[in-house]
């Protein structure tokens, strides 16, 4: 089983020699791969707008800035987005980037997507949030014939390219993994369709997992797809657990590891760890944090490894 950590960025307060020495240390543990969250920017509460579900002022790195700066500083830990919002972006400059980053890291970038919740975000970005998701299902198309056709051809309703080059292709072609996150039945058809992998999340007020597991392998199955040819991925979370083992959670390795093998019980491959929680925890400097992910790898490692 494959773990990623969530880098923290507020982390940005001890500057780039903080920043470094966290994201070296994160490789040198042994975790498999470096995930960067992703918003542009956080709209603050009007009065015709709800407020976001993180505080608008919640310090956000560039995702694809910071995973460039970790491929330059790392040499075998992956580097992913968990997950981007493509459909804020234009998916030819997100063809580029991914390509370049892929490039330079030799091969390393696993690329996580979203659809986006923030209707603000796309407008200050003068993207449509309505269209978003079927934006975003052709964006999909087009990164992959960027990464890999040398005469690249698009004729879709939103994205339409005519005879177009992209050089340097990236080392891992059209097969950078694409791991889309979701949990209703668009984004479930959506990773069917168009993604290697399914980033899972346990949503307020949706269903149980096992149905969300259960609605995926049935349209898989329906579309033709083994459901076997699909990753999974559940991050680590005091979800389901009472209110006291709640305020522990992130400082308890015992109970990441109780999560860890109920997510492998119900036939997940890939989890992470969210370091702001960690944070949040009080483990406020890269020191700390980096002692305290140590004592977690050191005890999730065996069941990682079975």
């Amino acid at each position: 089983m494959e773990i990623s950590v969530v880098f923290p960025n507020v982390m940005y307060r001890e500057g780039p020699e903080g920043v470094n020495k966290l994201i070296k240390a994160i490789e040198d543990i042994g975790f498999d791969e470096l995930d960067m969250f992703d918003h542009v920017v956080m709209g603050f509460p009007t009065e015709t707008r709800r407020a976001p579900f993180y505080s608008p002022t919640m310090p956000i790195m560039e995702a694809f800035m910071v995973l460039s700066y970790a491929a330059a500083i790392t040499s075998r830990i992956n580097l992913g987005t968990g997950v981007l919002v493509l459909p804020q972006r234009n998916p030819t400059l997100v063809a580029k980037q991914v390509s370049s980053l892929d490039t330079l890291s030799g091969g390393r970038v696993r690329l996580g997507l979203g659809i986006g919740w923030q209707k603000s975000e796309f407008e200050a970005l003068g993207e449509d949030f309505e269209t978003r998701g079927r934006r975003m299902d052709e964006a999909i198309e087009v990164l992959r014939a960027f990464w890999s056709d040398e005469h690249v051809n698009y004729d879709g309703e939103f994205y339409q390219i005519d005879e177009i080059a992209m050089e340097p292709k990236p080392p891992q072609r059209d097969r950078i993994p694409i791991w889309i996150g979701g949990t209703r039945p668009g984004a479930l058809r959506r990773v069917v369709k168009h993604g290697d992998g399914w980033m899972a999340m346990d949503a307020p007020g949706d269903p149980p997992m096992q149905d969300k597991l259960d609605m995926l392998r049935r349209f898989a199955e329906e579309a033709g797809r083994d459901p076997a040819t699909i990753r999974m991925q559940l991050g680590l979370s005091p979800s389901a657990l009472d209110k006291e083992e709640r305020k522990r959670f992130y400082a308890d390795p015992d109970l990441l590891l109780r999560q860890l093998e109920k997510i492998k019980a119900l036939g997940f491959d890939s989890t992470s760890i969210d370091c702001v929680p960690i944070f949040q925890q009080g483990y406020r400097s890269s020191d700390e944090m980096i002692e305290h992910l140590a004592r977690i790898y050191e005890r999730l490692e065996p069941a990682l490894a079975e």
